[in-house]
């Protein structure tokens, strides 16, 4: 594989890894409502396990309640039981066909605790950025090896691979820090 391949590969990765730790941060709860903090939960739905948005509308009524609004009628106390069994420590009420997810407020220790999952979630995420630099410069040094690259080319490439890894544990650190910011907000 030609090394600008590699490097565009790389980069496209790295994106793929942010993105996955931004999917991971939105399921982690801040003192406001979110509706994809509810995309864990899943409900039986005629024998079959679905994520909540796909057997309801999920909105939000204000900062701090979720609403979520079956699209059938028997679906209500499932959904209710779902989203209580949870693992999310919600408390939802029924009102007519809707159902209303208040967000409790959150202790000063839990906030604290939520910013050391936050950090976790972020070392975890540049630990897969780093992976795949080595795999990229592992994979120039074999392109060297077969000579179908230079030596210099591969240094030219370490360093690329370098800024472009550098760049991305940068993003990381800065979703990290927005993130801590919006728990520890009251």
């Amino acid at each position: 594989m030609p090394i600008t391949e590699i490097r565009q590969a790389i980069e496209v990765k790295m994106d793929q890894s942010i993105s996955a730790f931004k999917n991971n941060l939105s399921k982690i709860r801040t003192g406001r409502a979110n509706p994809a903090l509810l995309d864990s939960v899943h409900i039986e739905y005629y024998g079959a396990m679905l994520p909540i948005s796909q057997v309801a509308n999920v909105s939000l009524l204000d900062a701090r309640t979720i609403s979520v609004q079956p699209w059938e009628k028997g679906m209500g106390p499932k959904i209710e039981k779902a989203i209580r069994d949870s693992d999310l420590g919600l408390n939802p009420s029924s009102m007519g066909d809707l159902i209303r997810v208040p967000m409790p407020a959150m202790s000063e220790e839990r906030r604290k605790e939520l910013t050391k999952v936050v950090r976790h979630e972020g070392e975890t995420a540049k630990i897969a950025v780093r992976n795949l630099r080595r795999d990229a410069n592992e994979a120039v040094k074999k392109a060297v090896k077969e000579k179908t690259a230079s030596e210099d080319d591969q240094k030219r490439s370490e360093a690329e691979i370098q800024k472009v890894t550098d760049r991305h544990i940068v993003a990381i650190d800065q979703l990290v820090v927005a993130k801590e910011h919006d728990i520890m907000a009251v």
